[in-house]
């Protein structure tokens, strides 16, 4: 065996083979082509003009919705019985740049590729609210030229060789879920524009059971992964909320989180190594041990370079045994603040489940208009809690706020774990709301991308920021943030309207912030551009309190301009060089991070 490959010890097979992905190559054929998710879910409205969700994927699966309806309604006082609006394929597309020539090169290579403008549309963009209302509108100016499949390390070798030769740029695909505009091709572009959609280099090259590691190619969506290493009774634990569609590449190139990562870690704390093709060579560190301190460690120079240096094509990751125990918990708590104390002593003492967010109030009433409609006897039940909570405890209808708890491990550690959870939330009025609604909790988070598709129909733009923050400001930014929008909001005549926040994630020195803004855009000319103006200001108010300009959504072109700031000028110049070194000839053009020096890099 060469090069650290590992037997397989159950299939005693040397060679890999390719994984059957859940999500085919064209990828139109399962997924929308304009919004988010698979083509048989989504948001709709009966004929009773009542909310409703369809497929069977989710926990809402064919259910009736009265209570987000009503919650919509009185939220953003949105017109239900007005006409959605039916989109059509397009049947034009921007013409390809790209030569016969070239074309003829990537078929003397023997690499698949499409000049379809469908397929080109698709991986031109991601889920940013700004894509979606271009796709929806039919307004890109650029889209990929050509969409490529390369197979294999050697093969994307190959391709960024021969677009150094031919002036070509690349881009690296992989689920397109980026909301940070970091696939969306630049509009100023003048050279030809490849995507390369690293769908097909989904292998797992080996696995080395006894050292609990894996090595994956890039291309392998998340669930694809988790599905192959539950063979094995192993996991990796990585769980962003796009775990469906997003794939291991993406993870890495933009320093991804999980929801799981209390007890995994964040994808930095699983990747062992990494192999990115670069213009001038393979970037690769030659050892797999551990931890190793040999001078600065290269793999934190390809995690989070989104796209601008190279195209990540293998990982070695760390996994570990599926656990023997997993339940779900929730808690209610008074308001807010104490939810925030709370969450700072679960951290302070080390004691954080697999999971563990907090919803404020906004997001505490509008997971309770996600339940469906209730028989009689459970309507029963739920009011009967709803007196206990509000009348006999006390708790304000408009304080009250949630946490969602995930707790993982062997039998008695969850059970100690929820022991001393619980003894936490009691010093801070935090009362047990059972394990249904801390499981569906969790499992709502997959479906909330597909709401803003529907908020859409009904003139409602809506969008998620976050940040990361120390302890000492936390609960200062959340309502920092929530009055510069409130001000803003009523400057420009916005009546309705909701700004909310979670705290997703937790750790020693701080947490991570996660905000949702929506309006009701009826009777605004340009809703999208008025959006970004208030988000604009409220990331600007967010470091003016302390915060990140990102936890894990990474940089991308939405948030650079915020990057130089955040680095520092020798930082920044640090980026140019390294740059100018890997990629001197600004073959990997796709613009994110920064704004590129012409003196710097060759354009």
């Amino acid at each position: 065996m060469q090069n650290g490959e590992k037997v397989s010890p159950k299939r005693n097979q040397k060679e890999a083979k390719k994984i059957e992905s859940v999500l085919p190559k064209h990828k139109q054929t399962l997924l929308k082509w304009n919004g988010w998710g698979y083509n048989d879910s989504k948001f709709y409205t009966t004929k009773e003009n009542i909310f409703a969700f369809s497929g069977k994927r989710y926990p809402l699966g064919d259910q009736i919705l009265p209570l987000f309806t009503k919650w919509v309604k009185e939220k953003f006082n949105a017109d239900i019985g007005q006409q959605q609006v039916n989109q059509r394929i397009p049947d034009q597309y921007p013409e390809s740049l790209a030569s016969e020539e070239f074309l003829s090169n990537l078929k003397d290579l023997k690499m698949e590729y499409s000049v379809n403008g469908l397929d080109r549309l698709i991986r031109g963009h991601g889920q940013t609210l700004y894509d979606i209302e271009k796709i929806r509108k039919g307004a890109f100016k650029r889209i990929p030229d050509v969409v490529v499949w390369p197979t294999s390390h050697e093969a994307v070798v190959d391709l960024v060789k021969l677009a150094n030769e031919w002036d070509i740029v690349l881009i690296p695909y992989g689920g397109g879920t980026s909301v940070s505009g970091a696939v969306t091709c630049p509009e100023d572009e003048q050279r030809p524009i490849v995507s390369v959609d690293m769908c097909e280099m989904n292998k797992m090259l080996w696995l080395d059971r006894e050292s609990l590691v894996v090595c994956f190619e890039a291309g392998i969506v998340g669930q694809d992964l988790e599905r192959e290493l539950e063979k094995w009774s192993l996991t990796l634990g990585h769980e962003p909320d796009s775990h469906e569609f997003s794939t291991l590449g993406g993870w890495v190139a933009t320093r991804a989180s999980g929801m799981r990562k209390n007890v995994y870690g964040n994808i930095e704390d699983l990747v062992i190594r990494v192999k990115m093709v670069t213009s001038k060579g393979v970037l690769e560190r030659n050892i797999a041990a551990p931890r190793v301190s040999c001078g600065p460690d290269f793999n934190h120079i390809i995690m989070g370079s989104e796209g601008t240096l190279g195209i990540v094509t293998e990982v070695l990751l760390k996994v570990r045994p599926l656990p023997p125990v997993r339940r779900y918990g929730s808690l209610i708590f008074p308001n807010f603040d104490f939810g925030v104390r709370f969450m700072r002593e679960v951290a302070k003492r080390r004691c954080q489940p697999a999971s563990i967010r907090l919803v404020d109030n906004e997001q505490f009433h509008f997971a309770q208009g996600l339940k469906p409609d209730f028989s009689f006897l459970a309507g029963l039940v739920d009011k009967l809690k709803k007196e206990y909570l509000f009348k006999w405890k006390g708790y304000g209808q408009e304080k009250v706020c949630a946490t969602t708890l995930l707790y993982e491990g062997e039998l008695n550690e969850v059970c100690n774990q929820e022991k001393l959870i619980d003894e936490i939330a009691r010093k801070y009025g935090g009362i047990q709301a059972g394990s249904q609604n801390g499981e569906r909790g969790y499992l709502l988070t997959f479906v909330i991308a597909y709401i803003r598709d529907l908020a859409l129909d009904y003139n409602i733009v809506a969008e998620s920021f976050e940040t990361s923050v120390a302890w000492d400001r936390c609960y200062d930014l959340c309502e920092n943030v929530k009055k510069l929008v409130h001000e803003e909001c009523a400057s420009m005549g916005i009546k309705k309207y909701l700004i909310s926040c979670r705290l997703t994630q937790t750790y020693d020195a701080g947490a991570c912030i996660y905000f949702y803004f929506g309006f009701n855009s009826a009777g605004i000319t340009n809703p999208t551009q008025v959006y970004e103006e208030i988000e604009s200001k409220a990331r600007d108010e967010i470091l003016n309190s302390g915060g990140t300009i990102s936890h894990h959504h990474g940089v991308g072109k939405l948030r650079k301009r915020w990057y130089p700031q955040t680095i520092s000028s020798v930082g920044l110049s640090l980026f140019h060089a390294i740059k100018q070194e890997l990629d001197p000839k600004n073959t990997f053009a796709v613009g994110n991070l920064v704004n590129l020096d012409s003196s710097l890099v060759k354009l």
